[in-house]
């Protein structure tokens, strides 16, 4: 059984190669990397599901959603829609706040 380690080691260059091709406007490739870069995240979401950590890997998924929404709409020329992207970016603001105020509760 793969550990957590690995999917997270795993994570990280998906999402790199996804926010290269976005940077390089490599537009099919990158709208490819979405589904790989979010399972992943998805599999890490699930793995911690009884951990603190959930919270984190949450706000990962959230971030992942919001940046490849933002993505698809420069490659689609709709910049006037990427605010939207703003929604799951706050949503994963909140998963990290809950995430701090619960590893408070623990310490104290």
């Amino acid at each position: 059984m793969k550990t957590i380690r690995h999917y997270e080691n795993l994570h990280i260059p998906l999402w790199l190669i996804k926010d290269t091709c976005w940077m390089m406007e490599f537009k099919l490739l990158g709208v490819c990397m979405i589904a790989p870069t979010l399972i992943v995240a998805l599999i890490l979401l699930v793995k911690s599901r009884k951990e603190t950590e959930f919270w984190v890997n949450l706000a990962i998924c959230f971030w992942i959603a919001a940046n490849s929404y933002w993505m698809i709409t420069e490659f689609i020329d709709h910049l006037e829609l990427k605010n939207y992207a703003l929604i799951p970016f706050i949503a994963g603001m909140i998963c990290v706040a809950i995430f701090y105020l619960k590893g408070r509760k623990i310490t104290e």
